[in-house]
Parts: structure tokens; sequence; C-alpha cells
């Protein structure tokens, strides 16, 4: 009986071990066809239709770094978002299964990575400044990056929003229970130089009420909430001109009303869970939070002027100053840290040259991992922002899709 029954066991000891290994095979195809998929996502921005080869490079050089003895089937484009689709297979030693006809002697995976379930808003520094090629090539970034989160002819689970500041931020009708315009860091519509100021106003000479404009919003694109409507997103990026009467750089108001946009909560309720949606605030300016007290090339020799229309001033506050870690610069991080607590990552640019102090603050805005600077960038010239936005890019689209 042993005899006879003896072929029969050592049949099932193989086969048993036979479908060990295609499973161990299986599984490390598939960590190496994800990593793949993974590394070759990080490139769509420099090759989006894959039509370069740095994608298959990328796709390549990875599934054999984790597994040599892999075969790359496939690198093709997803089909609903813009992504990379791996498909590989892997042969099996197999002891039984093979001879007997019981299985094919390879395994086969597939992956998808890429952008989706993102929401992305972006902040920009629309100030004088900026004005000219700065903006212009802010816009042209900003459009790049939106035609790789949501290509034509595809429709993403991505959304895309933006808000533009300078000492404030415009918002539409219908959006918070108040008319459209400007507002205060309180909340409440601004009318330019706040009433209480309005004394020092009419006591300035002639010339220098000249100098100041009491309308120093209407010229701010409003915000745009979260849209996967391409035409649109692309229509209020282009708004942006940095033109018109200023009133200063208070980046904690744009970060503020960029988390408005980002959350589920009103004024703003285009925004998907937190746990399903990885939420992205793209922050650029070029110049330090200012609001004419703080010295440097834009600050006015009268008092009043146009910075007393800003958010703050606008509210009838005049202590708000960004001078020694003042209240702009507080703000700034407390904003921040308020993004962060609802599960927003800050990517931080600094256009231009500034200081020590005003990089640090953006630095510590940026949600980089510990030790790097990872969502931090600087762009010392305008022709290097198209680069930046490619680099974070990459970063949004390491994401399995399926």
């Amino acid at each position: 009986m042993i005899a006879l029954l003896l072929p029969v066991i050592l049949g099932m000891v193989g086969v048993a071990f036979d479908m060990g290994n295609m499973y161990l095979a299986h599984t490390r195809l598939q960590s190496a066809v994800d990593a793949g998929a993974l590394a070759g996502s990080l490139e769509l921005p420099y090759d989006p239709d894959l039509s370069k080869g740095i994608v298959s490079a990328a796709v390549a050089y990875m599934v054999a770094l984790n597994m040599e003895s892999a075969e790359i089937e496939s690198v093709t484009p997803g089909t609903e978002v813009r992504s990379v689709v791996v498909q590989g297979k892997a042969k099996v030693n197999l002891m039984i299964m093979d001879l007997a006809g019981m299985a094919d002697p390879y395994v086969y995976a597939s992956a998808a990575a890429g952008f989706n379930k993102l929401e992305v808003v972006f902040v920009v520094d629309n100030s004088g400044s900026m004005k000219g090629t700065p903006i212009s090539m802010v816009k042209e970034a900003s459009i790049e990056l939106t035609d790789l989160l949501i290509p034509d002819g595809a429709q993403p689970d991505t959304k895309v929003g933006m808000v533009a500041f300078r000492g404030k931020v415009r918002i539409g009708d219908d959006v918070d229970g108040l008319p459209g315009g400007c507002r205060n860091a309180d909340g409440s519509v601004n009318e330019g130089i706040h009433e209480d100021f309005m004394d020092d106003y009419w006591a300035l000479s002639s010339y220098y009420r000249r100098k100041v404009s009491l309308d120093t919003c209407s010229d701010l694109p409003e915000t745009m909430p979260l849209s996967q409507d391409k035409d649109a997103i692309i229509d209020a990026i282009n708004q942006q001109t940095a033109t018109g009467d200023w009133s200063g750089t208070v980046i904690p108001e744009g970060i503020k009303w960029g988390r408005h946009v980002l959350t589920t909560e009103a004024p703003y309720v285009e925004g998907g869970d937190k746990e399903d949606f990885r939420k992205i605030m793209i922050v650029l300016t070029d110049g330090d939070t200012e609001d004419g007290e703080c010295g440097g090339n834009y600050r006015a020799s009268y008092r009043p002027n146009n910075y007393w229309t800003n958010a703050y001033f606008g509210m009838g506050t005049d202590e708000a100053h960004c001078e020694n870690g003042g209240v702009l610069n507080e703000d700034m991080l407390a904003e921040a840290q308020l993004a962060k607590d609802e599960g927003i990552e800050i990517f931080a640019i600094r256009f231009g040259t500034s200081d020590t102090t005003d990089r640090n603050l953006m630095m510590e805005i940026a949600s980089s991992k510990p030790g790097t600077d990872d969502h931090y960038f600087d762009a010392p010239s305008v022709y290097d922002i198209p680069e930046v936005f490619k680099e974070i890019g990459k970063q949004l689209g390491w994401r399995l899709l399926n």
C-alpha cells in the first residue's frame, strides 16, 4: 500500500511546493510591478503620453531592481486618469504542475499609478511685484499641472481650485452669506479703509490722498472653488494679472481661504472627505508677509496708505504687523497649522530673493517630511517656476490606483 501511495503522496507534496512557489513569485512580482508603476508615475510630468520613453525607462529600472527575473509585458497610459499601467510576468520553476500540464509556469501581475483622488488649490500671490513675466510663468505652470491632473478626454476623480491673494482675498456672491467682494481677517466685508481711520485719510494733503485708492479689491480675481471643469479652472488661472491698486501681501489670508476651499465645511463645500482624497495646497509668493510697516522697497512714507485697506486694517486693527515675529507672521504659521490639522499638505514656493527669516517661514509652513525640505522650493528666477511645478507634480503622482 505504501509503495502504491508513495507516488500520490510525492505528487501532492510537489503540487503543494509548486503552489507555494507560485504564491511567493506572484507576491514578489506584484511588489515589483507596483514599484515600477509608481516610479513611472513620477515621470509623467516629463512624459505625459509615454511617447518619450522616460516613463518606460523608469518602470524597467524599478521592476528589475525589485525582481531581476520579471519580464515587462507592457507599459501603457491609463484610460480614465493620467496614469501609467504596467503589466508583467515571471516564470516559476515548477516540479510537478508544469510536467502534468496543471498550470501555466508563469505568474502575472499588473498595477496602475498616477494622478487621482486629488484635490489641489493654487494659492498665488497677486501683489504688484508679481506682474508681467512672474505671473505669466505661474499661470503657464499652473495650467500645465492642471492638464496633468485633468487630461483632455478623461474624467479623473480630481478637483482643482484657486485662491489669488494680496492684502486680502476676494470672494464671489452667495459663498458665505455676505455680498461678493474682499474679506477682512475676521470674515467681514472689506470696504477699503475702515471708518475709524477715515479722519486720518481726510487729514492727508490732497497730494497724498490722490495716492490712496479706496478700492483695492476689484482687480483681484475671485476665489475659484474646487472644480472638475478644466476650462473653468484654466479661465480662473488666466484671470490673474497682478495689476491694479496694491494692498500688501498678507499670506495668512491666502492660506486661510485655501483651507476653506479644500475642506468640506462651509463656506465652500465642494471638497471630499479627507479620508478619501489627498488634499494639496500650493502656496507661491515673491514677497514677505507685509503691510507697509515692515520696511523694504514698498513701504509707504505716509499714513494711512493703500496698505490700510488690507484684511487687518480693513476690520479696524492697526497693530497687526510683521516685524519681529509680529501678528502677520504668527498668523501665517497658525493658519498653516490649521490647514495641516485638516489633513492638507502644503507645498511652499519662495519666488525671487528674500531674507533668512522669510525663507524659514516658508519652510515652516511646508509639509516636508522630518529632516527634509521636500515640500519647500526656492525659485530664484521666473524661469525656475515651471520646473518647480513639475517637481511638485512628480510628488502628486505617487499613488497606486488599484
